[in-house]
């Protein structure tokens, strides 16, 4: 899930909730939203191989 932040920077958080503090992970922050989008897509890859 990536959310637009108040800087203009992008950052990518996890799909599901923490347990442990109720919120979503943290997964990175970057300047542009392709650079963001190219992220996730590799998080997703390295999930599933």
């Amino acid at each position: 899930m990536i959310r637009k932040l108040k800087s203009g920077e992008y950052r990518i958080y996890s799909r599901k909730v923490d347990e442990k503090t109720g919120k979503r992970r943290n997964l990175g922050t970057f300047a542009s939203k392709e650079a963001a989008q190219k992220h996730e897509r590799e998080i997703q890859y390295f999930k599933h191989h």
